[in-house]
C-alpha cells in the first residue's frame, strides 16, 4: 500500500475533521447506536478508515523495509488503534507517527507522547537487580526468604532471585481489580498495593517446584520490586531514577506516584472498547502493576534504554549475559525479563506490554543491528490487541 503524504494543509484539514467526527460519534453514541467501527464478526470484515488523520514518516536511506512499516502506520486511526508511535534503528532508521491524538478533537498524534509502557518495565527491574548483583549486594542464587523474610510461608520451597527473573519461581499470580479492561474500568481509581498483590499470591501456595517450568507473568517482578526497596532502603521509582534514566537522559520517563491516575507532560489519550463503546481509558491507577508494569516513557527514551542496555552500558558483564540465557526448563523462551523471538532468520530479544488503551515494545537484534521501538494506542491492549500490534509493526521492522 502507497501513501501520499504531499498533500495540502486544507486538504489534511479536512481529513482531519471527517475522521475525528465518526470517533466522536463513537464516544458519544448510546448503547444502542452504531459505533463508528463496528466491531465485525470476524477479523477479515474490519474496514479501515479512508485516511488518516496525520502520519509522518522520516526517509530511510538503507536497511528497514520502509514500504511495509508505512503500510502498517496507514489508515490510522482505525477500530483496533487510535494512533501509533515507531522508531526502527540500527543499519539504517527510521521514524513514523500516525492517527490522533484525541478522538474527539482529531488533533494529529505526538511524536514525543508519553505512554504507558505495561510490562517493558520489567526490564528496568531486571537491569536494577543485576546492577546490585554486579556490586555484590544481591546474589542471584540467594533466595527470597533470606531477602525478604516473612514474606512466603513455610509452604514454599526456596525461591532465588535468579528464579524471578526468569519466571521459574512457581508463584502462583496476585491479586488484581479486575482480569480484563471490561472488569477493571469500575474499579480504575481505586488503589492496590504491591504487597496486597503478593499476599494473595502466597495465600494460594505455590504452582509448581522452583526452577522447574517457566510461566510468564507479574508476580515475579512485583516480590523484586519488593526485594530491589529492602536492598537499597529506597523507593522502586528513585532507584530506576538514578540507576537507568538519568545515567541515559531518559528524561521523560518515571513512574507515578501511588494513586496517581494520570499521564502528566504530552501524550496520546487510550481508547479501549467496551460494550460496543469506544471508551477513553487514558485515566488509570496503575499502583498493583508497580516494577512489574507501571512505567510511563517515550519512544525515544525506550531507544536510549534498549541501545544502551544491549551495549553494557547499564549492566555490566557476566551480569547482562542473564537476560540473553534460557533457564533449562521446557518450553523457556525468557531469559532476564528479555523474551527471544526468530524473525525473518533473525534472533530478536525483546519485551512487550501492555496497559488499557496502550501497548508497547522493545526488541533488537543482539548486535544492534536492527532495534525496534513502538507505542500503539491499541483499543484491545489487553486482549488480542498486543499481539495484532506486534504482527502488525514489529514484525515488518525485522522484515530485512
Amino acid at each position: 500500500m502507497r501513501r501520499t503524504l504531499g498533500t495540502g494543509t486544507s486538504s489534511r484539514t479536512r481529513r482531519t475533521a471527517l475522521v475525528a467526527a465518526g470517533l466522536v460519534a463513537a464516544l458519544a453514541a448510546g448503547a444502542s447506536a452504531a459505533p463508528a467501527f463496528a466491531a465485525p464478526a470476524s477479523a477479515s470484515a474490519v474496514s479501515p478508515a479512508p485516511v488518516s488523520a496525520k502520519a509522518t514518516f522520516a526517509k530511510v536511506t538503507s536497511g528497514p523495509d520502509a514500504e511495509a512499516l508505512s503500510a502498517a502506520l496507514a489508515g490510522l486511526p482505525d477500530h483496533d488503534a487510535t494512533a501509533a508511535l515507531l522508531r526502527v534503528g540500527g543499519d539504517g532508521s527510521w521514524r513514523g507517527t500516525a492517527g490522533v491524538r484525541d478522538v474527539r478533537t482529531g488533533a494529529p498524534a505526538l511524536e514525543n507522547a508519553r505512554f504507558r509502557a505495561g510490562s517493558v518495565t520489567k526490564v528496568v527491574t531486571a537491569a536494577i537487580v543485576l546492577q546490585l548483583a554486579a556490586e555484590g549486594r544481591i546474589d542471584l542464587d540467594g533466595t527470597v526468604q533470606r531477602y525478604l523474610p516473612g514474606l512466603l510461608t513455610e509452604g514454599f520451597e526456596p525461591i532465588t532471585v535468579r528464579q524471578l527473573l526468569n519466571y521459574t519461581s512457581g508463584l502462583r499470580p496476585g491479586a488484581s481489580l479486575g482480569d480484563t479492561v471490561e472488569e477493571g474500568f469500575a474499579h480504575r481509581f481505586e488503589t492496590l498495593t504491591p504487597r496486597q498483590v503478593v499476599a494473595a499470591s502466597v495465600a494460594e501456595g505455590p504452582a509448581y517446584a522452583p526452577g522447574t517450568r517457566q510461566t510468564y507473568g507479574n508476580i515475579h517482578y512485583t516480590v523484586l520490586g519488593l526485594l530491589i526497596e529492602k536492598v537499597t532502603g529506597d523507593s522502586y521509582a528513585h532507584q530506576a531514577q538514578v540507576r537507568i534514566f538519568r545515567p541515559l537522559g531518559m528524561r521523560h520517563s518515571s513512574f507515578p506516584a501511588a494513586g496517581d491516575t494520570g499521564i502528566h507532560g504530552p501524550h496520546n489519550r487510550g481508547y479501549d472498547w467496551i460494550d460496543g463503546k469506544l471508551v477513553d481509558v487514558t485515566d488509570w491507577n496503575m499502583t498493583d502493576r508497580f516494577a512489574a508494569g507501571d512505567l510511563i516513557s517515550t519512544t525515544a527514551d525506550l531507544e536510549r534504554f534498549l541501545v544502551g542496555l544491549f551495549r553494557g552500558r547499564v549492566v555490566p558483564e557476566p551480569q547482562l549475559d542473564e537476560m540473553f540465557t534460557l533457564p533449562h526448563v521446557p518450553d523457556a523462551h525468557y531469559g532476564a525479563a528479555l523474551e527471544r523471538i526468530e524473525l525473518n532468520g533473525k534472533v530478536v530479544w525483546g519485551k512487550g506490554g501492555s496497559r488499557p488503551g496502550y501497548t508497547a515494545a522493545i526488541a533488537a537484534t543482539r548486535d544492534l543491528s536492527r532495534t525496534l521501538v513502538y507505542s500503539v494506542n491499541s483499543t484491545d491492549a489487553k486482549g488480542d490487541g498486543q499481539q495484532a500490534a506486534a504482527e502488525r509493526f514489529a514484525f515488518p521492522a525485522f522484515n530485512r
